[in-house]
């Protein structure tokens, strides 16, 4: 499967974004779908992740009640709606694709797509 992630931007802080991470390929409602972020100098961060079905989500701490994930797999598409963003949320947004057990690790995940940019000023 191959992933496109797009809907990034320049935000001010409490301004909202959505991503959204394409799929083309087939069965891509098969897959548990993940988002990352990487802010420059710092490792790769597990955000939010959603099961195959849409039925269970996860996501960090430090995202909660502010990020959304969701999909639509009649479109092929994977959302993370963000709201209240701040400085610290600025970092490159991927989205990730895997059949194992959704999961945090970054190694737990097949397909990656490009990233998106998004940056919150103050």
């Amino acid at each position: 499967v191959q992933l496109q992630a797009s809907g990034g931007g320049l935000v001010q802080a409490g301004g909202s974004l959505r991503l959204s991470c394409a799929a083309s390929g087939r069965a891509f409602s098969t897959y548990n779908m993940g988002w990352f972020r990487q802010a420059p100098g710092k490792e790769r961060q597990f955000v939010a992740a959603v099961s195959w079905s849409g039925g269970r989500t996860y996501n960090i701490d430090s995202v909660k009640g502010r990020f959304t994930i969701s999909r639509d797999n009649a479109k092929n598409t994977v959302y993370l709606q963000m709201i209240s963003l701040k400085p610290e949320d600025t970092a490159v947004y991927f989205c990730a694709a895997t059949r194992n057990i959704v999961g945090g690790s970054p190694g737990n995940y097949e397909y990656w797509g490009l990233g998106t940019q998004v940056t919150v000023s103050s």
